[in-house]
């Protein structure tokens, strides 16, 4: 009589695979969290329902001068640049939360010893001209914005 063909075709793994195979698996994972891969599957908290920006900065951490105009805006002016200030903000750059096209409006925050309206700036939204709904900072042009959420304490 010949030899017997084994029941699983010869592809039986050899005993230690299935331990190697979980070893490799668990050492992914680890990887990926490490370097903060995930599935894909994100939960959305709070404060990224009402922001794309992930900074938070109170009023007292922002320049005196933000300070200023946030004062003139809960009065309704006077405002530095009257001409751009409370003007249409067009979040082209769609770093905040999508809106209407005329949700936004843009106040220029002081720099001093320059000459002209920088970079800094306070975007508002929403609300009315003396009572906006959410208030944002950018100090570098809107390429970054941190949402203030102390501006009408």
């Amino acid at each position: 009589m010949g030899a017997m063909a084994s029941s699983d075709g010869g592809n039986k793994p050899k005993r230690g695979t299935h331990v190697a195979a979980a070893i490799a698996g668990a050492a992914s994972v680890a990887v990926a969290a490490y370097l903060g891969i995930s599935s894909g599957e994100r939960v959305e908290s709070e404060h990224d329902a009402t922001s794309k920006s992930s900074e938070v900065c109170p009023v007292a951490a922002l320049p005196q001068e933000a300070d200023e105009v946030i004062d003139s805006i809960l009065s309704g002016g006077p405002y530095e640049y009257p001409q751009d200030d409370g003007s249409h903000f067009g979040n082209y750059e769609r770093l905040l939360p999508e809106q209407s096209s005329n949700y936004y409006r843009e106040y220029t925050v002081e720099t001093p010893g320059l000459g002209h309206r920088g970079e800094r700036r306070i975007v508002v939204g929403g609300g009315s001209e003396t009572d906006p709904d959410t208030w944002y900072y950018t100090a570098d042009h809107y390429e970054s914005f941190c949402e203030i959420p102390d501006a009408e304490d």
